[in-house]
């Protein structure tokens, strides 16, 4: 075993001789500490976990009574998490990272599940699309994807000579969404700038050649419409909406940046797990179901889950804008419709288990562009992954729900009891470069844009 994979191992107490399956597993589950609970969330269609887990009753079958409220941003609903006003909600998954690091906030969340894979896109104005379109090579009379930020280069420098910024929206700073624009704009030799904490600078626009804003999810088609950005990053049904209304193209998913991508988090604050235990694996076992629900037999319930998600008390947009990604299409220019099965998953490929490695590929991206302001050594990187992600309450959830009957240990992959935490090297980035959670100092020496080393912004 490489140092780095040993050290992780020891580190989680994640030898073969711990590992353990469910019909090794004491799985009796006592009545929730908690059963009034209220969820924030955000409207976007992949907090459909959430909504499924309410509206079949799954919460209620745990003895939850859970009230879902939608929120105005990803500030507001943090802050109402770390106050105590929600019990949990619907997350991006750097937010429990970052909180518990110290950036922007201190506080301790936890995530006990993750809820989905892929889901985002990247959308221009139709003005940016038509400069970038000459450029870009056809496939069968259509643009060929993925299409990289290479060809919005020539645009940004024609941007630079005529004096003018250009300026993209983001949701959060330490949201997927800041992270991938950052990926994609980079990989095609693009500065998104840096961050310095340390000097009081948290625009995060330090040697940008592109400006990224936050603007948040339901407004980002509308600011584009108004010219105060250029294009954006945003989870859906946002970026088809754009498309259907004809002021913008969407030019690549997140599948195509990083191919199943980890996507939202489900996070309660530590004290809440700590004090409600039975409580918080309840919760987790609705999610699980209502997951499965979502993908069983190659998203038969797509459809149905749709017109839930459209009602205006979750996300509230037309039933054919969410159905578009969310029954296996993606639309990137008007007319131009394609199969996208993967867009947004909830269960298959293991999608809720919260790796140690996706927490750390979040540390990767904040230290590279300056949000975590030194250099840490790799071991400090495990232990934040340790404090946040909990793949052991994920497993304690599962295996209640094969010992009570209500799944099959089939349901799941093997991965979910023989996982040290780390999923295999990933190989699936648009430039190509692997990224292996056990060496996160040397992944980000690998970038080609970015902090290396003990650099600073």
């Amino acid at each position: 075993m490489k140092r780095g994979a040993a050290v992780a191992a020891t580190l989680f107490g994640l030898s073969a001789g711990l590992v353990r399956t469910p019909a090794q597993a004491s799985a009796k589950l006592g009545e929730p500490e908690k059963a009034d609970l209220k969820f924030g969330f955000i409207k976007l269609t992949d907090m459909a976990p959430l909504a499924i887990a309410k509206e079949l009753g799954y919460f209620e079958e745990e003895g939850l009574y859970v009230e879902l409220e939608a929120q105005a941003n990803w500030k507001v609903l943090l802050d109402r998490v770390i106050d105590g006003q929600l019990d949990g909600a619907h997350m991006l998954a750097g937010q429990p990272i970052a909180a518990t690091i110290g950036y922007g906030t201190q506080a301790d969340i936890i995530t006990p599940i993750s809820l989905d894979l892929n889901g985002n896109g990247i959308t221009v104005s139709n003005a940016v699309w038509e400069m970038m379109k000459p450029s870009i090579p056809k496939e069968n009379g259509k643009p060929k994807h993925p299409i990289g930020a290479e060809y919005l280069k020539p645009v940004v420098e024609q941007y630079r000579k005529a004096g003018k910024l250009f300026k993209m929206g983001m949701v959060f700073p330490v949201s997927t969404h800041n992270y991938e624009l950052r990926y994609w704009l980079a990989a095609g030799g693009l500065h998104p700038g840096y961050y310095a904490p340390q000097r009081g600078d948290t625009a995060g626009t330090i040697q940008a050649q592109v400006h990224l804003s936050v603007t948040p999810p339901p407004q980002m088609p509308a600011t584009l419409e108004a010219g105060t950005i250029d294009g954006y990053c945003v989870g859906e049904p946002w970026n088809q909406q754009a498309v259907m209304r004809g002021i913008g193209v969407a030019v690549i998913t997140d599948y195509e940046i990083w191919k199943n991508n980890p996507e939202k988090v489900f996070g309660v604050r530590r004290e809440f797990a700590e004090k409600f235990p039975n409580t918080t694996i309840r919760i987790v076992r609705a999610l699980i179901r209502a997951q499965y629900w979502l993908d069983q037999e190659n998203n038969k319930n797509r459809p149905e889950a749709v017109k839930i998600l459209s009602r205006p008390y979750y996300v509230g947009a037309d039933y054919d804008v969410i159905a578009n990604s969310m029954t296996g299409f993606f639309e990137y220019e008007r007319g131009d419709r394609r199969a996208a099965h993967d867009f947004n998953v909830f269960f298959r490929y293991n999608a809720p288990y919260p790796y140690y490695s996706d927490a750390i590929w979040y540390l990767t991206q904040m230290r590279r562009w300056g949000q975590i302001p030194e250099q840490r050594p790799d071991d400090w990187y495990f232990e934040t992954a340790k404090k946040v992600y909990r793949p052991d309450l994920y497993k304690a959830a599962a295996e209640s729900l094969i010992a009570e009957g209500i799944m099959n240990e089939s349901d799941f992959p093997e991965e979910v009891w023989k996982s040290d935490g780390f999923r295999p090297v990933q190989r699936g980035f648009i430039d190509g470069i692997p990224y292996d959670g056990r060496f996160p100092n040397r992944y980000i020496d690998s970038l080609p844009i970015g902090l290396k080393g003990n650099e600073k912004a």
